[in-house]
């Protein structure tokens, strides 16, 4: 049963204000003269667009799925410390923020598991985990660079769970499942040993993103409806490119082995949150948001451009990473977050126009009752 809190607005807005901001500071960081209001205020980039924002969005939809009110603290505790991170207060309370609200995702993803004993939810509970492990480490004084691994996990293991979850019609053999499991089994393998701050937990970090990236795009129910047409085909094409970008970076991390600064870890990071996050999070955008605001978002054909332009851009971004051409890394960071940007446009052209038309039909619908009245 879905239940739509009234902290879902303001919890939503901190989310929004906190990507907005995220994309401001990630340019500061690709070296773009922006005004910054304070002395290091680029550092919140990190912490901002993984927990502020996509922390909370994932928070957030579980809470409305989960039905309950108390789960809507996890997304408020996070919507807290982003807006904690944006004013500038000392470190340990955002950290402490995000840390109550990532054991508050946990525990609604544990009383599902315990529910409804499927492995999707396990792999969404271990995602969870994940991120509670990431925020305990930040919390403690650990670079971000250290840390990061750790949330990547979340992010990976909580799409992977979910996209498991909605495979369970296709009747996977024991073989595929099995398969899934080692992949799930080598990535928590990989984080325990440093993740990408080592070299042996980044080539095991890779090869389970490798192994994923693969697992997912052989079995992933969107190979079918891909062949469809409408809204079912752009989520299709967005998570089998989205695939392919989660693939890349397991190449990279292989390749690469520990990588903490400079254009390797640029690429690897953004490989995995641009290419393959985002993707998913166009994918989903139009059946959650509604979800969670009650509001239509119909598809348009018009939403294939903030896809296009996301990975062009981010093609754009890792050739400039990988020839060390800061100009061309920065160029295709700025379209990055242009797609981003336009992604939110189009996502809001939409639901207006649904809108719109709602409100047209109910007028309709009145003058019709009202000249039968008379």
């Amino acid at each position: 049963m879905l239940k739509r809190s009234p902290l879902r607005f303001p919890a939503l807005a901190a989310g929004m204000l906190s990507l907005l901001v995220g994309l401001w500071t990630g340019l500061e960081r690709l070296g773009w003269p922006l005004p910054e209001p304070r002395a290091g205020f680029s550092a919140v980039h990190g912490p901002l667009m993984i927990s502020g924002f996509l922390g909370m969005l994932i928070a957030l939809e579980r809470a409305v799925a989960f039905g309950n009110t108390w789960a809507f603290v996890a997304p408020a505790f996070t919507a807290l410390g982003a807006l904690a991170l944006i004013l500038g207060l000392p470190e340990t309370a955002p950290a402490l923020l995000m840390l109550a609200g990532s054991l508050g995702l946990a525990a609604v993803l544990i009383t599902v598991l315990r529910e409804e004993r499927q492995p999707g939810a396990a792999v969404m509970a271990l995602g969870a985990l994940a991120w509670v492990a990431g925020n305990l480490l930040w919390l403690s004084g650990f670079l971000v660079a250290r840390v990061v691994s750790w949330w990547i996990g979340f992010l990976v293991l909580t799409i992977a769970g979910e996209r498991l979850e909605l495979s369970r019609v296709l009747h996977l053999s024991r073989a595929r499942r099995l398969a899934f499991g080692g992949t799930i089994a080598l990535l928590l393998l990989g984080l325990s040993s440093g993740g990408l701050f080592s070299a042996v937990g980044a080539r095991l970090t890779g090869i389970a993103w490798l192994g994923l990236a693969l697992w997912l795009a052989a079995n992933d129910a969107a190979r079918r409806t891909v062949r469809q047409g409408g809204l079912a085909r752009f989520s299709a094409v967005c998570l089998l490119s989205g695939y392919v970008w989660l693939g890349v970076a397991g190449l990279l991390a292989i390749r690469c082995g520990a990588v903490v600064v400079g254009p390797l870890y640029d690429a690897v990071l953004h490989a995995v949150f641009v290419g393959f996050v985002f993707a998913m999070i166009f994918g989903h955008a139009p059946i959650i948001f509604p979800a969670v605001l009650g509001v239509p978002i119909p598809f348009r054909a018009a939403f294939y451009a903030h896809l296009v332009l996301l990975h062009a851009s981010l093609a754009l971004r890792l050739a400039g990473d990988l020839s060390a051409q800061t100009e061309i890394r920065a160029w295709g960071g700025a379209l990055n977050a242009a797609s981003i940007v336009l992604f939110l446009l189009n996502t809001a052209r939409a639901a207006l126009t649904a809108d719109l038309r709602q409100a047209s039909g109910r007028r309709a619908d009145a003058g019709i009752a009202s000249r039968a009245g008379s």
